[in-house]
Order: structure tokens, then sequence, then C-alpha cells
């Protein structure tokens, strides 16, 4: 006889249940399969159960996965939560369920093709036509426009919950940019290698062939004449809540990742700006809401859109998934008109059922609502307009009255819907595994002839025992669907040959994500720059003490002032010129410096220190979140911890700075290392070496001429040396070959004109110009661009540099003419090749668009 092994944590879960439960079936027994898994668990045990918790915690972290939360004060980026344990569903039950969401899909596209074209169902009365064009989801002019594709609605989302009678019920319809399938997949992958014990004594359906088909429906959305159509990935950018699955969705499915400004119209065609050429586009997928799909014809202040896009879909000339027109299907009120709407246009009765919904634009319906109030939830028919649904039942008389004479203000805007008791199903809470509320987003698309449904879903699981409050906005816990069955399946995947291409074997490169890219390379060697001229500074003031009257050593005050001029933080260090009749005490500042040199590293809001750097850097970081492997991630994950720890820095101990400075340098070398061995040898990579050559030469200039370009004592310019040798890491290579004499000649000598070693001026503008070269030109390949030809101007100046000539004093005033104008010289033009760079790659003679963040933030499609 077998031992029951699962009779302890079975039989304490049973015990908490006190509704319908996923566990149990209509018997009152265990369900087989949840028994099986309830055995895995028991093997495993609740304190691994804990420590595997803790695991897909840390996993999901690494891999970037979240959510992003809003709220009246500030928006930030949410870990991803999944439960450990997954959300079972049989196949035998599942076959009944996927015929009723194809039917509910077909019934869908229909009612979208007759609202947006003959609108028979409301010249027949079955919808009423207030509920339509009085609804904002519903726009105008998308009337009458049509697709390649037999299907309009190609691409649908719908949220389950089991009902009183034990079978599933439809809740609400996401058609016009359903989220959640990538959260699917990364949910999937990562219950596979944290809990694998669960993989071997169960029989699952994969997640694979739903993406597979989708891939193929984009490619027959194509124009027929390019068997490789270009496809990108539309996102209202890094402020969208779903943005971690845009960036996922468009890798994994090999589409180039864009925001409305790297698109254009033209010549009746959508194109992608990118830095070789304009590029047109077949196809987008859309994760923008309709309204702001197109400025022009729709909502006017969009800035995430694309400005003609509609008429480009009247042309025949793009497609896209889904089209806009298509949000007039998320209208609450549609759904208490499904059953007579599905009798109309397929002849048979709805499959599947809704929880029962009253429009209240109808006077029976009205008088039903209003009667009823406390069993009911209302909601409003625009879901657009930020009303949250109202559970009658927790309100109070005066509440109640007061909802009662907001419904009769304008009745056709409300939608009652019955309050009923939906299933529960285990959850891993704290430590325990207890019954929450759950609900099951399962994803269609459509393929030649039908649709094809996800063999499992998005589930969600109520942060709150005993309320069914599932959003991730509310702090719902994800689940990974499992689609159970009793024997293996095999799963012959369809094999598509595509001609090789570029633009199948590489992602375009958009202007957006070129600036970008070069912005990146730039704040990290300002960051790493300014880090590495603080330690030095932070190492002097350890070392020297005061002078008698508590002012610094006069070489530590040149580079104290130095370092204003490196972060361009004025007044700073250099102290403000006193107007006539005012007196300044600028010495004051240098008697306890350590105050402005915290501000230098932990105010965020002073443009120029670490933290605004870093900021910058990671928010740059992330605009481009699709180039990062997951070992980058990993990174950048710990880039941000110490982001965190020096904001958090207010203490005066120089050794506690220094310590978190020092694990920010190896993180962004880290950082470093990792994209450079990793990231493919093309323009994004060349731009971004040129960002951080570009920053490398001006932060060597800027420091070398803020401290040697005036004569100093003998004594204090050799400090000034070693300093600026050990800031470019040349200090050892310097005492190698001239031991522990310091000249200044001999330091111009290397750091101006040696060729070998990496951070002299000579080897960063050489490996400047190499890439420079490496970029394309839109003209002739065989000519210099101007960005180039300013790098070459600089380099050829430097190359001709006198060292003795350059470090010759002007008796009268100890400045160096000659070397000052040089720096100067060379700055400007490096300058130049950064604003070069800008109008050869970064704009096209069209207007560009910034997404700001309240309209991203106001795109939304909550799971």
């Amino acid at each position: 006889m077998i031992q029951d092994i699962s009779l302890g944590l079975l039989n304490t879960y049973k015990e908490s249940i006190n509704s319908y439960d996923e566990v149990i079936d209509q018997n009152g027994q265990v369900k087989p399969y949840w028994k099986g898994l309830f055995d895995t668990l028991e093997s495993i045990g609740i304190e691994e159960l804990n420590l595997r918790n803790e695991e897909i915690i840390k996993k999901l972290k690494e891999n970037g996965v979240t959510y992003n939360i809003y709220d009246s004060n500030k928006n930030s980026n949410r870990a991803w939560k999944l439960d450990p344990i997954p959300f079972l569903i049989h196949e035998s039950e599942w076959k009944t369920i996927e015929k009723g969401l194809l039917q509910r899909a077909r019934l869908l596209d229909l009612i979208l093709k007759d609202l947006y074209g003959p609108q028979t169902l409301i010249k027949n009365a079955i919808i009423p036509a207030e509920l339509v064009f009085d609804n904002s989801g519903f726009l105008l002019p998308c009337f009458d426009i049509r697709q390649k594709h037999d299907k309009q609605l190609l691409n649908y989302a719908v949220d389950l919950a089991r009902g009183p009678d034990g079978k599933m019920w439809l809740l609400d319809n996401r058609t016009q940019a359903p989220s959640g399938a990538g959260y699917a997949l990364e949910n999937r992958i990562v219950m596979s290698k944290v809990i694998p014990e669960l993989n071997k004594k169960t029989y699952r359906k994969r997640l694979s062939p739903y993406f597979s088909q989708m891939q193929q429906t984009v490619d027959t959305l194509g124009n027929n004449s390019n068997e490789n159509p270009n496809v990108v990935f539309l996102t209202p950018g890094p402020g969208n809540e779903t943005y971690f699955e845009h960036v996922y969705l468009s890798s994994y499915l090999g589409y180039t990742l864009v925001q409305g400004n790297d698109l254009l119209v033209r010549d009746g065609f959508v194109w992608l700006k990118s830095i070789d050429q304009l590029e047109r586009v077949d196809v987008i997928i859309k994760r923008l809401d309709d309204t702001w799909c197109d400025p022009l014809e729709l909502r006017k202040d969009s800035l995430l859109g694309i400005p003609g896009l509609l008429q480009v879909i009247r042309l025949g000339n793009v497609s896209v998934v889904n089209p806009p027109g298509t949000s007039i299907l998320e209208n609450y009120g549609l759904m208490a008109f499904m059953q007579n709407a599905c009798k109309f246009l397929l002849k048979e009765p709805l499959l599947m059922n809704s929880v029962a919904t009253w429009w209240c634009g109808q006077a029976k319906e009205l008088n039903f609502v209003l009667t009823n109030l406390p069993k009911l939830i209302i909601k409003k028919t625009n879901r657009k307009q930020g009303f949250r649904s109202i559970y009658c039942r927790l309100l109070t008389k005066e509440q109640l009255e007061d909802l009662k004479k907001l419904i009769l203000k304008n009745p056709k805007d409300f939608v009652a819907q019955e309050e009923v008791s939906l299933s529960t199903t285990p959850s891993f809470i704290n430590g325990t595994i207890e019954p929450r509320f759950a609900a099951l987003r399962a994803f269609l698309i459509a393929d030649e002839t039908d649709y094809i449904v996800m063999q499992g879903g998005l589930t969600r699981s109520s942060a709150v025992k005993g309320k069914f409050e599932i959003s991730n906005q509310l702090g719902g816990i994800s689940k990974d669907t499992w689609i159970i069955s009793d024997s293996p399946t095999e799963y012959h995947e369809k094999s598509v040959e595509r001609k090789n291409t570029n633009t199948q074997l590489n992602n375009s490169l958009t202007s957006r994500n070129a600036e970008n890219l070069f912005w990146l390379g730039r704040l990290c060697e300002r960051t790493m720059a300014l880090r590495s001229f603080l330690k030095i500074i932070l190492n002097s003031l350890n070392e020297n003490v005061t002078k008698s009257d508590n002012k610094q050593p006069d070489f530590l005050v040149v580079l104290l002032k130095s370092l204003t001029h490196l972060t361009q933080t004025y007044p700073g260090f250099v102290g403000k010129e006193p107007k006539l009749g005012e007196v300044f005490d600028n010495d004051a500042i240098f008697e306890n410096p350590i105050e402005e040199l915290l501000l230098l590293i932990n105010d965020s809001s002073k443009p120029g220190s670490v933290v605004y750097n870093l900021q910058s850097m990671l928010n740059t970081i992330n605009q481009v979140s699709e180039k990062w492997n997951h070992d980058t991630r990993r990174i950048i994950n710990l880039v941000e911890d110490s982001l965190f720890a020096l904001k958090n820095t207010n203490t005066n101990n120089i050794t506690f700075v220094n310590h978190g400075l020092d694990k920010l340098h190896i993180r962004l070398f880290s950082f470093y290392g990792n994209i450079y061995e990793t990231l493919p040898r093309d323009n994004g990579f060349y731009l971004l070496e040129t960002g951080k050559n570009v920053e490398r030469i001006l932060s060597l200039l800027s420091v070398f001429r803020s401290t040697l370009n005036f004569k100093k004592k003998e004594e204090e310019e050799a400090l000034l040396m070693e300093a600026i040798l050990e800031n470019h890491h040349l200090l050892a290579k310097y005492r190698n070959i001239y031991k522990s004499h310091l000249s200044l000649k001999a330091v111009v000598n290397m750091v101006f004109l040696e060729k070998n070693l990496p951070y002299t001026l000579s080897y960063l503008l050489d490996t400047l110009c190499y890439y420079l070269s490496k970029l394309p030109k839109a003209n002739d390949p065989n000519r210099l661009s101007i960005a180039e030809k300013s790098a070459l101007e600089a380099c050829t100046i430097v190359k001709l540099i006198d060292a003795d000539e350059l470090i010759q004093v002007d008796e009268f005033t100890q400045f160096r003419p000659k070397l000052d104008k040089t720096i100067s010289q060379v700055f400007e033009l490096i300058c130049q090749v950064s604003t070069n760079l800008s109008s050869l790659y970064f704009n096209h003679s069209v207007m560009q668009h910034s997404a700001l963040d309240t309209l991203e933030n106001r795109d939304t499609d909550e799971i």
C-alpha cells in the first residue's frame, strides 16, 4: 500500500477553505491532479518551499520583471509577484472552456466589423445605439477601416473565474492592447527553473504554440511583395505599466521595439527612422490605447502615436494588431447584450456564461438596479473615465442614496453587475498555504481560419484574504497556469522558411535608441570619471591635515576647484564673483569641504552629482532595455542597489563613503565589461563606445586644464601631476618609466601623446576616430562625415603638440597660454563631434515627438 504523504498539507489546506475552491470538485472530493501537486509540495516541505519562493523573487529581480505602479506622488517599478503554487485546470475541462473562448472571439470579431460597417446590430435593436455612439471606445474615424486579414480582432484576451455553478465565467474582455502573455511566459520559465520537481510528475501543455502562431499570423499581414515583413512593436515607453512585457515580447518574437516618435508617415506609408535610412514598416503590433494612436484624427494632444496612421491603414499600406477602434469591445455595457448578439450573428446561444449585467440606459433595467443596489457592483460603460468599481454592499445608506442620485443623473453611463461568489485557489502566503480568490486571463490569436487559444494563461490571486482584488495595481499575485493532461502531448511546430535579409538578421537601430546608447556611454563614463576624481580628493583629505588657520593645502584647493569645473556644479568650490558692495567668504567652504562633497555624491536634485548622473544613466538603460541579456540585468540591479545606498549616505565618515564609491566603481566596470563582451558589433555598439570616448576625452581635458594651466609651486605642482596620473590610471606606468621624478614635460608627453595606454588623449582620439568611421554615411561612404572631420582635426592638433612649447609660462601671470589654448581647441572640437552626431543620426528632417511621462502613465492596460 502506497503511503499518502500529502495528508498533512492537504488536510490543513482543506480546513481553511470557506467557499468553493479549485482543489475540490462538485462532489466534495479532492481533484486527482491537485492531490498530485500537494504530494510534490509535501515532499519538498514548507521550509524548502520558502527558500524556493525567495529564489523566485531573486530570479524575477535579476530578469528585470516589473509592473509599473503609479500613485499621486510618484511612479515606481514594482517587482513582479509570482506564487510558487501554480493554477491547475485539467484538459478535459479546458476543452469546454476553449469552445466558449473561440465562440466569444468569433462573436466579438463579427460585432467589431458590424459596428464599423453595416451596423445591423444597431438597426435591428440588438445593441442600443446610445451604448455605442456615446462610448469613448467607438472611434468614428475608424469607420469602414478593414485590414487584409479576414479577422479584424487579431489578438484577444479574456478574464475568467469559476462561478457558483462550478463553471468558468467570463468577467472582462481585453481587445485594444491585450497584456499579460509575456508575463505568463516568464512565469513558466522561472517556475521550470526554480521548482523542477513539479515538472516531473505532471504533464502540462506548452505555451510556445501560441507565440509561434502569433509570428505566423503577423507574417500573413505583411505586404504581398515582401516575404519578410518589417514588423515593429509599438510601446508608449518606459513609463507604461507593462513596459517590461513590451521589451520581453519584442525580443522574444524578434521585432523592433519602437515608440511613436520612431515612426513617421510619408507618401502613404509608415516609416521607421533608423540611423541608416528610413525603413518601410509593414506591421505594427500596437500596445497603445486606441485614442493615442493618431493625433491627426483621434486625440489631438497625443505625443505617443503616429500622425497620419489611420490614413495609411485605410490605404492598406500597414497592418496593425489590434487596429484602432477595437476599444469599443471593452465597453462593459455590451456584456448585457451578448446573448442576443450571439443568436443574431452566429445563430447559436452563448457557450460561456458572463456575469449578469444590466445597462442602466433602459428603464426596466434601471429600476431593477436601483431596487437591488446593495447586491450589485456598479461600473461605468466608459472604462477610461477613471471610475473604480463600486461594491454596493460595502456602502452606508447615505452612500447608497448618493450613488442612486449619481446614476439617475446620467443612467446610460452606468452598468450594474451581479456580485457572485467566485472560487478560491491554493496560494503560498507568508509561509503557509491558504485559499485566495483568483481569476485567469486567457489569450487567443487569430490564425488563417479561426483562433488559437494559449494552452495556459496568466492567473492572478488576491493579495488580501476574502477580497476579490486581483489587479496588479492593488498588489495581486500572479501564478503559472497549467493545463494538465494525463499523458505527454507531442507538438509539431510548423516551420516557416524565410529568406535571409538584413532586416531579418538585425533589428533596426532607431534614431531614438541610437541617441540613448550614445548618451549611455557618456553618462556611464561621466559617473566613473567623477567617482575616480572624488576618490582622489577624499583620500587626500584623509592623508593631509589642514593648516593652522583651518585652510586646506594649496594643491587640494586646486583639486576641489577642478572638481567643480568637471561637474559644472557652480558656484561650488569655485565660489561666486562678488558684486559691487557685496562680500563673499569664498574660502569658508574649504574649511569643511565634506558637506559640499557629500552633496556631489548623494544629492539627487543636484545636476552633476554622482547620484544624479547614476539616475540619468539608469533611466537611459531602461530606454534600451531590449539590448540587455540576463547577466547584464543582474549587474544593472547591483548598480541600482548602489544608487539606493549612495542616496542614503548621510555620514561624514570618509571611509564609509569611499567604500560605497568603490562598490559603484566595480559594478560600473562590470557593466562596461559585460556589454563590451556581449553586444554585437553593430551601430548601437559603435555609438555607445563613441559616447564613452567623447566623455572620457572631455573629462581628461577638463581636469588637466583646470589644474595645470597656471604654474604652481614645485611641490604643489608635483602633487597635482600625481593626482592627474592616478586619475587616468597612468601613475604606475609613469613611475615604471621615470621612477619618482615628476616632470610636467614627461607628464604631457605621457598623458597627451602615448599611443598604447588606454587613457591617454592620443589613444582616446584614435579610438574615437575608429568608431566614428564604422558608423553609416548617408552620402558618400568614402568621405569623412562632419563628426569624423572634427575628431580628425582634434587628433591632428594633439599629435602635433610640442611638449616644450606647451608648458611655457608667462612670467608675469604664471599662465600657460599654449597649453590652455590647445586644450580649449580640442575640447571645442570634441563637443562639436557630439553636436554633429546629433544632426547626423539622432534627428531626421521631420518633427520629433517626445513621450511625456504623464501621458505614458495614462496609457494603461491593467493586468
